[in-house]
């Protein structure tokens, strides 16, 4: 197999996907972002990850998506010339949870 292969076929799913996703897709007041794409070997199966926020609305987003995963692949087939196509699965990234860091400044025995 031709080295990288799999690395360019990520990154060209990558950006064809988010065009589809701005394009034709509607989530219903939630935002989804591609975070990263893993293509295998053989270009057989590609892991999609995916953010969403407000991530309350994560679980109606995977349904939507794995519903029409076939079309999201044809629609891909359509725009890249990749044979095989891989096949989509979604997998959703938890958030990344920011530690609340409160810094105290005293001034004058004053907490700012």
């Amino acid at each position: 197999m031709k080295p990288f292969r799999n690395l360019k076929a990520s990154t060209l799913i990558q950006d064809e996907l988010g065009k589809v996703f701005t394009r034709d897709m509607d989530f219903e007041g939630a935002l989804v972002t591609i975070m990263d794409v893993e293509v295998d070997e053989k270009l057989l199966h590609a892991t999609v990850k995916i953010g969403i926020l407000p991530y309350e609305k994560g679980p109606g987003v995977y349904l939507y998506l794995t519903r029409h995963a076939s079309d999201l692949r044809h629609k891909l087939l359509k725009k890249m010339n990749i044979k095989p196509m891989p096949f989509l699965k979604f997998i959703i990234e938890e958030p990344a949870v920011a530690k609340d860091v409160s810094v105290e400044v005293e001034k004058d025995n004053q907490v700012i």
